[in-house]
């Protein structure tokens, strides 16, 4: 009996304390269920949103870029792209593997997103494909719960209207490299690009525009519900070029279809717009926009042509005689010539023991400073050239805008070369030789310049002696004058205006006079009558020799051995606003091949009234002078 009232007790205390545990428990619980649900609720209530709810970025609409009449040159296109988001992907290769069975994604695609699953933050996706046709979107959406993580964005792709016309102008934009990323982070955001070439890199910050942001409610599977809210981003700036694109579509496909390589540049002399700068042969830059295979890269990186040069600012050539109207404006600015003054070519010049040669074989017989640019006399200028010195030349070339960058708003823009005597000593740690003065004179030797130096050459000449500056901006988002150059710059030159109206006359009479190098590509109605200078380039040492036997004609040589045709012009003679350069590489005769395309483009630039709507700045009146015709033959004094 004692012993069952102990067991009893003792059962009773073992009930107590298990009862007592039960309680504290119970108690901490409850405890802890107020601390999560009551204290802390607001943190777990945002932590809960945090899963629910995705922060996306939201790229902005890239600005477009028109041309001086508002026609696009570059729009912003719908594109509809498949996404990865890593942070949902438990196996990123497994669900490649499956998408691949559904649209499809090369071996390079792979490795790239792989790559990207390594080095990006988790909430980066990666673009998987791009322009996405409707029924690949289709079946992407049906085999939704098999790809987690796989999700259809609707985004704007780049696009380029009118391809090789405009590439080097226009530029592309291209995927963000490694180096380039600058701590903004829209620059991650999949399949964002930059401006790599042309106005769409010169003007990317202003393209650009700034992100916006997006809030969407997601499952559990990471596939979005709904969008909660969206703050659009602010559109990169509208920038209007002062192209022509109907001209500029012209002058690439004339430069084309006579052609293997070649540049030329359309200006206005007034004001400097650039109202067509082609250079060909082009290249399609919406292929960036898709992506280039290796293969494809290295047909347009090995090409002897260098279509992904802008030859109108980055290709030197030497000048040949179309740099004559510098040597002539610094020997009459020298005083070493008159107008009046008269020179024996007899063919050729000696110089010590050298032999300096004329092209026409024979001799032009006296010539005067009109004819001399007429006939393009090679014997007259390097006279003058010796009398009037290379540092002279020189200094007269830097002020028309040879031997400098212009600043035009283009990536890859060079400067050329004027060479010196100081040049030379520092470079070449040699003296400069008497001879080296005379191939100067003639536009030969070290001197290397761009198509645009020679249109912007030509434009000073023909405007009263200006110091126009080129420009492809015209706008930014309608802000006039808000471009690289807000207006033209009419600082003068310093030239005396009988001495440019020389000039001009002369280049009038190169056209336009039967004894004219360029006559037979006049412009026949004489409202768009042209002026201008014809160049052939030589790019190899003719030998004595060869010279005995008779020089080889540049279609029975190889193409790399040709003479370069060039032709700088202004129209109309007389009321000059359009200048033209032309540079066909290893074309030729510059009279025969490049007058006739420039004789075109000209046309086609007065015929369009390209320089329209009108100029907010006028010219300065210097600019309006008439120009006298002389008769063939005769000089200015003569008239």
């Amino acid at each position: 009996m004692r012993r069952d009232f102990e067991l009893q007790k003792l059962f009773s205390r073992r009930a107590a304390l298990l009862a007592g545990g039960k309680a504290v428990f119970l108690s901490a619980l409850a405890a802890r269920m107020y601390y999560l649900q009551v204290l802390e609720a607001g943190r777990y209530r945002t932590l809960s949103d945090e899963n629910r709810i995705n922060l996306r970025l939201l790229p902005p609409p890239r600005g477009r870029i028109v041309d001086r009449f508002g026609v696009a040159m570059a729009r912003n296109p719908k594109n509809y792209r498949v996404l990865l988001n890593f942070r949902d992907a438990p196996d990123v290769e497994h669900i490649l593997d499956v998408l691949g069975n559904i649209i499809p994604i090369s071996a390079g695609d792979k490795r790239r997103i792989l790559r990207e699953a390594r080095r990006n933050q988790s909430f980066v996706p990666a673009t998987v494909r791009e322009n996405l046709d409707w029924q690949d979107v289709a079946r992407i959406e049906v085999n939704a719960p098999d790809l987690p993580g796989v999700t259809i964005g609707v985004g704007q792709s780049r696009y380029y209207p009118y391809g090789a016309d405009t590439a080097h102008v226009v530029g592309y934009v291209a995927a963000v490299s490694p180096g380039e990323f600058t701590g903004n982070p829209i620059l991650k955001l999949p399949g964002f690009r930059i401006g790599k070439a042309g106005i769409e890199k010169f003007h990317d910050l202003k393209l650009l525009g700034t992100g916006g942001s997006s809030q969407v409610e997601v499952n559990a599977f990471g596939h979005v519900i709904r969008e909660l809210s969206r703050q659009e981003g602010q559109p990169g700036a509208e920038v209007a070029l002062t192209i022509d694109l109907e001209l500029q579509k012209m002058v690439s496909r004339r430069l084309r279809n006579g052609s293997e390589s070649a540049a030329a540049v359309v200006m206005d002399v007034h004001n400097g717009d650039i109202l067509a700068l082609a250079s060909t042969p082009s290249f399609d830059p919406n292929a960036f926009i898709q992506g280039l295979s290796s293969e494809e890269w290295q047909v347009l990186a090995s090409n002897s042509k260098a279509p992904l040069t802008n030859k109108t600012i980055s290709g030197l050539f030497s000048p040949g005689s179309t740099f004559k109207m510098a040597v002539m404006l610094a020997a009459l600015e020298k005083g070493v010539i008159t107008p009046q003054n008269r020179v024996l070519c007899t063919g050729k010049i000696e110089l010590g023991n050298a032999k300096f040669h004329c092209w026409k074989k024979n001799g032009h017989g006296w010539m005067d400073t009109f004819n001399s640019i007429v006939q393009s006399c090679d014997v007259y200028f390097y006279e003058i050239a010796r009398r009037t010195g290379i540092d002279r030349i020189a200094a007269m070339a830097r002020r028309l805008g040879f031997g400098k960058t212009l600043g035009i708003d283009l990536p890859g823009e060079k400067p050329g070369l004027v060479p010196t005597t100081e040049w030379k000593r520092k470079t070449m740690n040699a003296p400069w030789l008497p001879g080296e003065t005379l191939l100067t004179g003639i536009g030969q030797g070290f001197l290397l310049v761009t198509p645009l130096q020679m249109a912007v050459v030509m434009a000073r000449v023909v405007n009263g002696g200006f110091a126009v500056t080129p420009r492809l901006t015209r706008e930014l988002s309608g802000d006039k004058g808000t471009g690289p150059n807000p207006k033209p710059i009419f600082d003068s030159l310093g030239l005396l205006p009988a001495h440019l109206h020389l000039i001009r006359r002369a280049m009038d009479a190169v056209v336009n006079e039967p004894l004219g190098t360029a006559f037979r590509a006049r412009i026949q109605k004489p409202e768009f009558a042209m002026g201008g200078k014809t160049a052939t380039v030589q790019v190899r040492r003719i030998t004595e020799a060869e010279r005995e036997q008779g020089i080889r004609k540049n279609k029975d040589l190889p193409w790399r051995y040709r003479d370069h045709a060039m032709f700088i012009g202004f129209a109309p003679t007389d009321a000059p606003r359009y200048a033209v350069s032309v540079v066909i590489e290893h074309g030729g005769v510059g009279s025969l091949m490049a007058a006739p395309i420039a004789r075109d483009i000209l046309l086609e630039s007065q015929r369009r009234n390209s320089a329209r709507p009108g100029n907010p700045f006028d010219a300065p009146p210097a600019a309006r002078q008439q120009v006298r015709r002389v008769p063939p033959g005769k000089s200015p004094g003569e008239g």
